[in-house]
C-alpha cells in the first residue's frame, strides 16, 4: 500500500500482485507498481508504466492492484507456459481466475510481450474439461500433456470404481497414489480387490506414487506411452 500511495495514481502489478493473489508462493523482496505516466524519481520499488482500463484494475484487500488476467500477462513475460500454467491453476484453486476475463484480456492485448506465452500456456490449462483432486495429479497430468499423450479423464467412474486417469479407447487406467490415502492394511485389500475387478471387466489399471512421479517423471511417461500402445485399438 505504501508503494501505491508513494506513486499514486498507481496500483500494485507484477510480482507484488501476484503474491497478494496468490499466483506466486513466496513475497517479492522489492515491491511492483504500475502507474500511467512515468515516474522519474528514484524509488525503492519498481515502478512500470502502462495506461490501464479500469477492466485491469481491482481493489483487493483495501489495495489497489491489477486484476488477476493482467497479473497473470505481466508475469508471462519471461517465463515459460508451464510456469503460467502454474499461475492460472493456483489462482484457479483459490477461486479468483476468470477464464473469459483472460481470453477478453488477451483480445485487446495486442503488443503485450507476454501474450503469446499465455496463450500457448492456455492450449493446456482447460480447467472446464477435467476435475483434479490434489496437487498429484495436477502434475501427472501436466506431465501428460507435454509428452503429447492423449489426454485422460480424470476421476471417472467406471465399473462402479473411480479412477484417477482414465483412457476410454484402451481401457487404461492410471491410479495416483499416497501413503495418507493408500497406507492402511483396510485400504492396502480393496486395492487389490479393485483392481481384480477391474481385470475381469477388461480394464487393466497401474500405480503411480506421487515419490515415484517427482523422482522419475520420464519413466513414468514413457511407461504408460507403452501401456497406451500395447492396448490401443486395432484397426
Amino acid at each position: 500500500m505504501a508503494a501505491v500511495l508513494a506513486s499514486s495514481p498507481s496500483v500494485a502489478s507484477h510480482l507484488s500482485a501476484g503474491w497478494l493473489w496468490g499466483l506466486v508462493r513466496f513475497r517479492p523482496d522489492t515491491q511492483h507498481v504500475t502507474t500511467p505516466s512515468a515516474r522519474r524519481a528514484k524509488r525503492s520499488f519498481v515502478v512500470h508504466q502502462a495506461n490501464l482500463p479500469d477492466a485491469d484494475r481491482v481493489i483487493y484487500e483495501r489495495i489497489p492492484v491489477t486484476s488477476v488476467a493482467r497479473t497473470v500477462l505481466d508475469l508471462a513475460v519471461g517465463r515459460s507456459a508451464r510456469d503460467i500454467r502454474r499461475q492460472m491453476q493456483r489462482g484457479d484453486d483459490f477461486k479468483v481466475f476468470d477464464l473469459r476475463e483472460m481470453r477478453a484480456l488477451l483480445a485487446r492485448s495486442d503488443g503485450h510481450h507476454g501474450k503469446a506465452k499465455v496463450e500457448a500456456a492456455l492450449e493446456g490449462f482447460r480447467p472446464d474439461h477435467v476435475v483434479t483432486r490434489s496437487g498429484l495429479e495436477r502434475r501427472f497430468l501436466e506431465l501428460v500433456r507435454e509428452a503429447g499423450l492423449p489426454e485422460p479423464a480424470m476421476n471417472l467412474f467406471v465399473e462402479r470404481f473411480e479412477i484417477d486417469a482414465w483412457w476410454e479407447a484402451e481401457r487404461f487406467g492410471v491410479e495416483l497414489d499416497v501413503f495418507e490415502t493408500h497406507g492402511s492394511r483396510l485400504s492396502f485389500e480393496e486395492d487389490r480387490e479393485r483392481d481384480d475387478e477391474l481385470l475381469l471387466a477388461g480394464i487393466e489399471t497401474t500405480r503411480v506414487t506421487g515419490p515415484r512421479l517427482d523422482r522419475e517423471p520420464g519413466a513414468v511417461v514413457d511407461a504408460i506411452r507403452r501401456h497406451l500402445a500395447r492396448r490401443a485399438p486395432i484397426k
